[in-house]
């Protein structure tokens, strides 16, 4: 009998459709729940980009063999219920938004045009906009075969347009005309009596196109987009690195279709016409409404003096015992210093990076880098740091999915500034949110860590939950200044076998070990008699080792809790999960820190780190896990855990009230 595991892309959809649901949720501000749909958008979009290739693929092999492929969850059936489940969430959304959003927006004195013909009291309007403005970036393309033959680009928004000329009516013509990308989604329009009235940019184009086309009659526009296949494979780049992933990024935007995206109006013979001409297959159709790309919801205009409409602003708490101190980096000699974001300010990450930069006693930096906020403090700092005479040595993951180009760009200015750089590991990626600084003092050393459970981001530190260990703890810093010596020989892990972790767990050299022989001693806790309790937080739980080991300490006693935000294929309620309790929280804030925190008979192990419980995290990256050895900071995580773990919806408001507290 197999291992009960669930799909882990109807998990996926699963925690998506929780998305969808905040939408829907009366509880939550009227342009906060816009966001959820916009968020909901998007992440559907990423979905058919990075999964859909994968579950398209394994479905003709499986077609072909039904004992093909490697991921057990997978079946035959798989695809028709992937597919199901997106139109049953597509279905709902569209519910959501006509039958609610619309209506409480007109509540609100805001009228958006919705599948509605625009008043011909702001046709004026629309028609100066579309003859000075929006014609600038109109780009027809007619489909008849004597034109060059159109690329749709990836995610791009068109309208296929269907004519007829007004010297031959019998007959028709199909254009395809872009909605530009360049211009801003949504115009606002003049107020009528006191309503604020938003029209989308595809309904000014379909009022005004007959302007495009002199000598015919616009018969019909509907909406249509591609989605192409982004999982490139990037495993084994050789040769320039910075030139190999830059190709690779031109390449994804050139990827085959995974979806194309159209109006559930359109006639058949215009949508057949559509496939021939763009090289899509019948399983790539999938059927939408008259708008696309609603993640553009989230740049919905908003009227001057709408009340109530977001989450109330809330102003992070300092850390005080770092914020009251002149030099931070003295500061964490003495102790240890936990950070919680977004509830607590992230000036002292900053701080981190800056001090060390000036510090006249600062000889050398070492920092990981997966995602690069746009507009980086930390990696403008680090370039200061080089400037200043520092050694700054920076491994910066090129290959993380939909940064790359960031990255790289940030890569350049640190290497022009004299920092080191580090690039990728052929075959995995590095996902570990580390840095160390050292310090020359006197006649030796100090070191001072941080790790955290994200990334080192500022833009994504405002809504994104994490947590970030300030530490000099020997053991610690002097292991991941071994991690970083590591890092620098772009080996594989298994040259590098002779390295012993103590302290940290880091993947592919112990952290699976570890984990699994945590839980064993749990298991021995339970068989003897004793308590036994894992409470676990990740983002997605695929691995399938790790499932099998918690569903045996399950069976063993042990009281398990997890909280999983997105991906879970460890299945509930069945005899092998009796002991398992699974939440996933879905709020204002992203979840997204991991923590593990193992009872081991009331003298507690508690690990913080980058890595969810996934193949790929554990088998094919490098993940740190650091153990928190203070006993007040492991009470501040066992608390925030424990407010999750009570009422998981609201459980960010109870935590915001408790960080300020503490502090």
């Amino acid at each position: 009998m197999g291992v009960p595991l669930y799909n882990r892309d109807l998990s996926w959809l699963s925690f998506n459709y929780r998305v969808l649901q905040m939408a829907a949720d009366q509880q939550v501000p009227l342009y906060e729940r816009i966001k959820f749909l916009s968020i909901f958008s998007s992440n559907l979009d990423e979905f058919f980009r990075v999964r859909m290739p994968a579950v398209l693929a394994i479905n003709k092999v499986l077609e072909k063999d039904n004992d093909a492929g490697s991921d057990e969850t997978l079946t035959s059936e798989t695809l028709s219920e992937v597919l199901q489940e997106i139109n049953r969430q597509q279905q709902e959304y569209g519910q959501i938004f006509t039958g609610t959003i619309l209506p409480v927006l007109l509540q609100q004195q805001v009228h958006l045009y919705y599948n509605e013909p625009l008043q011909a009291s702001h046709q004026t309007f629309t028609k100066n906009y579309f003859l000075t403005t929006i014609l600038a970036y109109l780009q027809p393309v007619w489909l008849d075969g004597k034109h060059k033959k159109l690329f749709l680009e990836n995610n791009a928004l068109y309208i296929a347009v269907t004519l007829i000329p007004q010297n031959n009516p019998e007959t028709q013509r199909y254009v395809i005309v872009n909605i530009p990308a360049a211009l801003p989604r949504f115009q606002t329009l003049p107020a009528q009596e006191g309503i604020y009235y938003i029209a989308f940019l595809d309904d000014i184009i379909r009022t005004h196109l007959d302007y495009v086309f002199p000598g015919y009659t616009v018969h019909s526009c509907h909406s249509v987009k591609l989605t192409r296949n982004a999982e490139m494979d990037m495993d084994e780049i050789k040769g320039d690195i910075l030139e190999e992933v830059e190709t690779f990024i031109r390449k994804r935007e050139l990827g085959v279709p995974t979806r194309f995206l159209y109006d559930a109006a359109i006639p058949l013979p215009l949508l057949h016409f559509m496939a021939q001409q763009f090289d899509v297959q019948s399983d790539e159709l999938v059927m939408g409404g008259r708008y696309h790309n609603l993640k553009d919801l989230a740049d919905l205009p908003v009227p001057a003096g709408l009340t109530n409409a977001f989450y109330p602003k809330t102003i992070p708490a300092d850390n005080n015992t770092a914020a009251n101190t002149d030099r931070l980096l003295h500061l964490i000699q003495q102790q240890d210093l936990l950070v919680h974001l977004p509830y607590q300010r992230y000036d002292h990450i900053l701080r981190f990076f800056n001090e060390a930069a000036i510090d006249p006693d600062a000889e050398e930096i070492y920092v990981t880098l997966y995602r690069i906020a746009s507009g980086s403090q930390i990696a403008q700092a680090l370039i200061s740091a080089a400037r200043n005479g520092k050694r700054v040595t920076v491994f910066v993951e090129l290959k993380a999915r939909f940064d790359e180009a960031n990255n790289i760009r940030w890569s350049k200015k640190m290497k022009d500034a004299g920092v080191k750089l580090v690039y990728s590991i052929p075959g995995m990626k590095v996902h570990a949110k580390t840095a160390l600084v050292k310090r020359r003092r006197g006649y030796h050393w100090d070191y001072s860590g941080l790790i955290a459970t994200g990334n080192f981001n500022e833009s994504t530190a405002r809504f994104y939950t994490d947590h970030v260990l300030f530490t000099s703890h020997a053991g610690i810093t002097r292991e991941m200044e071994l991690l970083f010596l590591y890092l620098q020989s772009r080996e594989q892990p298994a040259a590098y076998s002779f390295l012993n972790f103590e302290h940290l767990l880091v993947a592919q050299f112990n952290m699976a070990d570890r984990f699994t022989s945590l839980i064993d001693r749990e298991i021995t806790h339970a068989k003897e008699g004793r308590p036994a309790h894992i409470i676990i937080k990740i983002n997605n739980l695929q691995e399938r080792a790790m499932i099998v080991k918690l569903y045996e300490a399950s069976q063993a006693g042990v009281q398990i809790d997890l909280i999983v935000r997105s991906i879970n294929c460890l299945v509930p309620h069945v005899p092998e999960s009796s002991n398992i309790r699974v939440i996933r929280i879905v709020d204002r804030y992203l979840e997204h820190a991991r923590v593990f925190i193992f009872h081991n008979n009331s003298q507690e192990e508690l690990y913080m780190g980058s890595a969810d419980w996934m193949n790929r995290n554990l088998h094919r990256r490098i993940e740190v896990c650091v153990p928190v050895y203070s006993p007040a900071l492991q009470q501040q995580l066992k608390d925030i855990v424990a407010l999750q773990l009570k009422d998981s919806s609201n459980a960010q408001q109870a935590i915001q009230a408790y960080v300020q507290n503490i502090m």
